[in-house]
């Protein structure tokens, strides 16, 4: 499942391998024994802590993308070490603010994170990039990522990013355009439904959710 990535063609390829997906293509998307403990609490604790996206921003998550395919919208709290089921360091919502599902991370090492009875094979990674937020019309957000070139070519840094660095690559027009910027680390990232899904709490899609503007340019 790549619902992470949900930047536009363009920065996809300035991105580009920005994430590997898991290693075990025929494991299936429901979970098994060994992992179905670790699933029920976090679907069940996280309905409760962060039933809402107004929850999840008072509890420290802040938005940072559009909608996806998958009618999922990311709010991330920077703290990319999740220590158990109750401590994800993204959950996403839809457009009306439901909570969905949730994704857990660790720094990104050799091998993959043998934690809480997940098969390691459910783990994907993302390399260090950044995301930003930029002033739209009508006082709206315009979300984006970067990490190619064109941004630490021109002095920018994925580890420590600013808004002037935004500018110097091109990518907003001043400095005070830009409501948001920050580092995105390189991870190992798992990534689980916390809404009911019938194909799988690890399926890429749900059919309980019903996606209003999913972008339109292919994210794979």
């Amino acid at each position: 499942m790549s619902r992470l990535i949900t930047f536009t063609v363009a920065v996809l390829l300035a991105m580009a391998p920005a994430f590997a997906r898991a290693d075990d293509a025929t494991l299936p998307a429901t979970p098994t024994a060994a992992e179905a403990p670790f699933v029920t609490k976090a679907q069940a604790d996280l309905a409760k802590l962060y039933p809402t996206a107004k929850s999840a921003e008072d509890a420290g998550f802040k938005r940072y993308t559009n909608e996806d395919k998958t009618g999922a919208i990311s709010y991330a709290n920077g703290a990319w070490i999740s220590s158990d089921a109750d401590h994800p360091s993204q959950l996403w919502y839809d457009v009306n603010g439901r909570l969905l599902g949730a994704d857990y991370s660790v720094p990104l090492t050799t091998d993959r994170p043998a934690l809480w009875g997940i098969d390691p094979s459910r783990w994907i990674t993302f390399n260090a990039h950044v995301h930003y937020g930029l002033a739209g019309p009508n006082g709206t957000t315009i979300y984006g990522g970067t990490g190619g070139a064109k941004f630490t070519t021109s002095g920018g840094s994925i580890g420590n990013p600013t808004a002037q660095q935004l500018v110097v690559a091109g990518i907003a027009k001043s400095a005070s355009d830009v409501q948001f910027v920050f580092p995105f680390p390189a991870i190992w990232d798992l990534e689980v439904w916390i809404l009911p899904n019938p194909n799988g709490a690890f399926a890429e899609m749900n059919p309980n959710v019903t996606p209003v503007n999913p972008p339109k340019g292919g994210m794979d």
